[in-house]
Formats: structure tokens, C-alpha cells, sequence
């Protein structure tokens, strides 16, 4: 574990720590899309890996820029995730409910790097590093825009799918 004893530290160390999250994502939504019933899910789970694996690519370039080696840490969190993701794969629900359950999943995800691309995107503002900056504000605005597709896709009549699919009645 490296000594963290600057902004620049930090930045390092959490940008090893988006690339192991990146990296792990990238073997975890196959999963995911092959799990997922609904055609739309399933092509946004496709989509989504093809754009994680530019993430992973758009990080190795800014490893190259900074001097930073990568894949020197694990991320522990996404591990997590991970774990969950696969338990809701194999988890046996009705379609509907099981697409419902990997929305949830999916969007655990999203939420954590939109979390962490939005701190080292601040990082290396403050750093003054701009090209880096906008890098990762790049990548920022696609996990907020695949956090907005998910929404999208259980709102369009899955998750009504879902509530009918399990025998309850919305509250009225």
C-alpha cells in the first residue's frame, strides 16, 4: 500500500483503484447480458461492456500521461458488486422480477463510478491537469448516461412487468 502524502497521491491511488473496478466489470457484464431476459437490457449490458472496455483504455492513457502503473491495487468495492451481481444472476425470479433485480444490481455500479470518476475528475482539476480532467469527465458523463439508460429501460414497463408479474397490486 502506498503512502499517500499528496492530492497527486490520492489521485494515483484512486485512479488504480477505478482501473481495477473498470477491469473487473469488464469480465462481469457477459454475465450480466447473458442473465438479462428483456432484448433492450440485455443490448444495454452489451453496449455498456464495449464502452467499459474504452474506460479501461481512456485510464491506461492517462496511467501513460501521469507515470502511474496500473493494476497495482484491487478494488474491493466492486468486488462486492460483483458478488451481488452474481447472486442476482443466480438468483430464480420470474423474467420480469429477475431483470428488475439486475437493474438494481447494475445501478449499485453506476452509482459507485459515477461517485469515483466525479472525485478524480476534481482532483485532477484542482491539479491543474486539464487534459486529465477531461478525460474522466468524459467517462463520467457515459456512467451517468448508462445510470440514465437503466432507469429508462424499468421505467418503459418493466418494472410494471415486475409488480404484475409477482402477484401484487400497486398501493393506491
Amino acid at each position: 500500500m502506498m503512502k499517500i502524502n499528496s492530492l497527486q497521491d490520492l489521485l494515483a491511488d484512486q485512479l488504480q483503484d477505478i482501473y481495477s473496478a473498470e477491469t473487473q466489470l469488464v469480465q462481469a457484464l457477459p454475465k450480466m447480458a447473458k442473465a438479462a431476459r428483456a432484448a433492450e437490457l440485455k443490448r444495454a449490458f452489451e453496449d455498456h461492456l464495449e464502452e467499459t472496455k474504452e474506460h479501461v483504455n481512456r485510464l491506461t492513457k492517462i496511467f501513460e500521461r501521469l507515470g502511474i502503473k496500473a493494476g497495482t491495487k484491487q478494488c474491493k468495492a466492486m468486488q462486492g458488486l460483483v458478488a451481488e451481481g452474481d447472486e442476482t444472476i443466480s438468483q430464480d425470479a420470474d423474467p420480469a422480477i429477475h431483470d428488475a433485480a439486475l437493474i438494481a444490481a447494475a445501478q449499485r455500479v453506476e452509482h459507485y463510478e459515477i461517485a469515483a470518476y466525479g472525485c478524480v475528475r476534481t482532483y485532477a482539476s484542482l491539479l491543474g491537469d486539464d487534459e486529465t480532467a477531461s478525460m474522466l469527465e468524459e467517462t463520467l458523463e457515459e456512467e451517468e448516461d448508462a445510470d440514465d439508460m437503466l432507469t429508462d429501460i424499468a421505467m418503459s414497463g418493466l418494472n410494471e412487468a415486475a409488480l404484475n408479474a409477482g402477484g401484487a397490486k400497486a398501493k393506491k
